[in-house]
């Protein structure tokens, strides 16, 4: 089974979100319902590894907190562009969660994670998207205006990957310590 650790947006920062999936050709937009903040990313793992993972992070006690979001970016390079993402804005209570997620997915055996963690909500995977016509985009929604939201739990998540795109199921969900 794929595995993925991550925060599930709550419906109304999804609904304000999904407002920008359109007028960007070369976009396959993601649907609503699938939108998330990965906080680590796992892999194909069999049962028994994914049994530990579930009790390393049941183990995680870390504090809610709020979520904000802070402008639209891309992942690419300068010939073509492959996503475009809305960032999530510095917060030491996420980079702290993310740290215990990552320290329980060593404990339960796995490989550390090497890429930096850059916190986002991936709107639509980019094909032949026409440069100028992002940089547009990007100028016209690049200031995001959605209101913060409390993350007060996090998710094991199993991605099931179709023609339609990827489908999640929710394994777990894991309660954060509110104030």
């Amino acid at each position: 089974m794929r595995l993925f650790v991550a925060i599930a947006l709550p419906e109304e920062a999804r609904a304000m979100l999904a407002r920008f999936e359109s007028g960007l050709p070369g976009a396959r937009w993601v649907a609503p319902e699938t939108f998330h903040v990965t906080l680590r990313f796992i892999g194909e793992v069999g049962r028994g590894e994914a049994e530990d993972l579930h009790a390393a992070l049941s183990g995680i006690y870390a504090p809610a907190f709020q979520l904000a979001f802070d402008g639209l970016g891309t992942f690419g390079n300068d010939r073509a562009q492959r996503a475009l993402w809305a960032g999530v804005a510095a917060n030491p209570a996420l980079e702290h969660l993310r740290d215990k997620v990552e320290s329980a997915t060593v404990r339960s055996g796995f490989d550390a994670e090497r890429r930096k963690f850059k916190p986002h909500v991936t709107l639509a995977r980019l094909k032949g998207t026409p440069v100028d016509r992002l940089s547009e985009y990007l100028a016209l929604h690049g200031g995001i205006a959605i209101p913060s939201f409390e993350v007060d739990a996090f998710t094991l998540f199993r991605s099931h990957l179709g023609d339609e795109g990827a489908r999640y199921e929710l394994l777990a969900e894991y309660p954060l310590l509110l104030p």
